[in-house]
């Protein structure tokens, strides 16, 4: 892919770097690379503030996932969204994966191009240029695509599209809530969806069946929604309407992913059926809304609670005290650039005093109380033993809106160590 703007900025003050630690400077050092030139975080060989990754959490997550739906039988496909990272995406699907899940056109485009050959764009395809994207991917018979249609006009505009083309484009049906998102909301607009897809047989294919329950706040909604979704899947599958063997049958974001395999993995709908759920957020936790959801999780469900503890969380920022301008206040060099506010301020989790043997845990009462682009006001006490120049993890809540921020992100060890970079491709 072209490189941004921002990729260059980190090719000049990251790669060349290591480029030149190694004596290499006429060729970029590929990022797995970043291990051979000894970097740790605690030396101060990184650029604060910096995101980075934990090696072990990643890995421990990654198994706990492909265990939990093992134990229901059920198929996963991360919302790669979440992250964006293609070396990531090949770790979920070396551990088993179905396919990655994606939002939009040109996250396909960019995942495809990273070798992901099966993408499920959990969103309608809408637009000339979105559909030319989609289309062009096509041509490689070995590329499987599926995206959601709602409406006849989305269908009767795809099917104009597509036969133009002479292509075929897999689609699910999307269900939906009232006052939800989108989806179709009850019995006479799914007909007309039929009725629109029956204009289209040589365009148009109908896959399955796919659901977005996040919108719902309250288990036994959700639980209601998903079996309405089991019952018309059945329904569609009786009438013979399904052109996919086996139908695809997918829901669950990353805080009901339980509910939704305890619901669908009990469905027998006469036919051989994929069941595909699609959280994202596991890869890497979080300690704000998704530890929630997974205390939920380990409290009620049966199989997560046999698992050896739970989802860790697997993504911090790092930054340094910059002033302390008051006995209350310190000040830190992070802000709205640099990690997700949108679900709850970033929370003090370790502190690092150069030349220090190792991080101690922060005081409880820390807490940031504001962030600006840059800055983060940190909400101290009167003769706290902190500096300028200290170094602060920071854990956060939401993880997709962390992950934007960055276009390099280092995989550290146990020892803090840089073993490797990912890149992602926002």
């Amino acid at each position: 892919m072209r490189e941004t703007k921002y990729q260059g900025e980190y090719q000049a003050g990251i790669i060349d770097p290591l480029n030149k630690a190694l004596g290499r400077m006429d060729t970029p050092l590929a990022p797995e690379n970043a291990g051979q030139v000894g970097w740790n975080l605690l030396s101060e060989d990184l650029s604060l503030p910096a995101a980075v990754l934990y090696e072990e959490r990643l890995a421990h997550n990654l198994t706990w996932m492909r265990r939990f739906m093992g134990e229901y039988g059920v198929q996963l496909a991360p919302h790669g969204k979440t992250t964006m990272a293609p070396k990531l995406f090949a770790r979920q699907l070396q551990e088993g994966a179905w396919g990655i899940t994606l939002a939009t056109a040109h996250q396909t485009a960019a995942a495809a191009a990273h070798g992901v050959k099966r993408v499920l764009m959990a969103n309608q395809l809408v637009g000339r240029r979105n559909m030319e994207i989609v289309a062009d991917l096509l041509r490689d018979p070995s590329f499987e695509f599926f995206s959601l249609v709602d409406s006849a006009d989305l269908v009767d505009q795809l099917g104009a599209f597509f036969r133009a083309r002479g292509q075929k484009l897999q689609v699910l049906v999307e269900l939906g809530v009232e006052g939800g998102r989108t989806g179709v909301r009850d019995a006479a607009q799914q007909q007309a969806v039929m009725d629109a897809l029956a204009r289209w047989p040589d365009a148009l294919s109908l896959a399955g069946v796919e659901v977005y329950e996040g919108v719902l706040q309250h288990e036994a909604d959700i639980r209601a929604f998903l079996q309405r979704t089991v019952a018309v899947t059945r329904q569609l599958a009786a009438e013979g309407r399904f052109s996919r063997s086996p139908v695809v049958m997918s829901g669950a974001g990353s805080a009901w992913y339980d509910v939704v395999a305890e619901e669908f993995s009990r469905t027998d709908i006469g036919a051989p059926i994929d069941i595909v759920l699609r959280p994202g957020c596991y890869l890497t936790h979080d300690v704000g809304i998704y530890r929630a959801a997974q205390t939920r999780i380990l409290a009620n469900n049966p199989v997560a609670q046999q698992m050896r503890e739970g989802l860790l969380p697997a993504l911090q920022l790092w930054a340094y005290v910059q002033s302390i301008p008051e006995p209350t206040r310190a000040i830190i060099g992070m802000g709205k650039r640099d990690a997700a506010f949108d679900a709850g301020m970033p929370i003090p989790a370790r502190l690092y005093r150069p030349g220090a043997d190792a991080p101690v845990d922060t005081p409880a009462h820390w807490q940031v109380t504001g962030m600006m682009d840059q800055h983060a006001y940190l909400q101290i006490e009167a003769g706290d033993d902190v500096r300028v120049g200290d170094m602060i993890a920071f854990d956060i809540s939401h993880p997709c809106l962390t992950f934007d921020k960055w276009r390099h992100i280092p995989v550290l060890d146990g020892q803090l160590r840089v073993i490797d970079i990912v890149q992602t491709f926002f």
